[in-house]
């Protein structure tokens, strides 16, 4: 199942493309903040964003986030899609 879950926004890594590193329990993942961007993209360092395949969906609050990510664990779903998540950045670091 594909899920939006909670990853707090570490990095831009390319403001051109408005791109940035997210850290989604621990794994680090490159996403696009264009749909939450709204102002300076270093605006967006710190701040928590609903995550689904490769974009920052919407911005949420920390309670919001560790709420979300304690219910997802609570349903198995995060271990589910952090795999999934570390199997994607491997395959990119093979192609490197």
């Amino acid at each position: 199942m594909c899920l939006g879950i909670p990853g707090q926004i570490t990095a831009i890594t390319d403001a051109e493309r408005m791109m940035a590193t997210a850290s989604v329990s621990g794994v680090r993942r490159e996403v696009c903040v264009a749909p939450i961007a709204q102002g300076p993209l270093e605006d967006l360092v710190g701040e928590w964003a609903l995550i689904h395949v490769g974009f920052a969906m919407s911005r949420i609050d920390p309670d919001e986030a560790a709420k979300t990510l304690e219910a997802l664990r609570a349903l198995g779903e995060v271990e589910e899609e952090l795999a999934a998540m570390r199997a994607s950045a491997a395959m990119l670091e093979e192609t490197r």
